[in-house]
């Protein structure tokens, strides 16, 4: 019997691999197993990498809603708990484009929360 070999579909696995790594450092780029290895790990680090921007995203939006808020005199802990209270489904990523973009609209938020 012949022996069967899975030329083709192990050649185009080997090209999406090393098509992904390119660029990469020293070896990494050329050879397979090295490179399915830094490809591997750069998944990792991508899939870590986005929630961490979720989590830095939120904060820069708390930072820029705290250092608009200062100017009015306010905290932001009292003011979020102003507009929970309030019920005004306002969130923060909105609140920090006000705060950044359009100041006095957000002034008047702020004023009228801390009534």
């Amino acid at each position: 019997m012949v022996r069967i070999t899975a030329g083709p579909a192990s050649r185009n696995k080997h090209k999406k691999v090393l098509k992904l790594a390119k660029g990469y450092w020293m070896s990494r780029s050329t050879q397979f197993k090295k490179a399915q290895e830094a490809v591997l790990h750069a998944g990792q680090y991508a899939f870590a990498g986005r929630k961490l921007h979720k989590r830095d995203m939120r904060r820069l939006w708390i930072t820029r809603i705290s250092a608009a808020l200062k100017e009015n005199g306010m905290k932001y802990n009292i003011f979020i708990h102003r507009l929970q209270e309030k019920k005004l489904g306002v969130d923060r990523k909105i609140l920090a484009n006000l705060a950044l973009d359009f100041p006095k609209v957000f002034d008047t938020l702020a004023k009228e929360i801390n009534k």
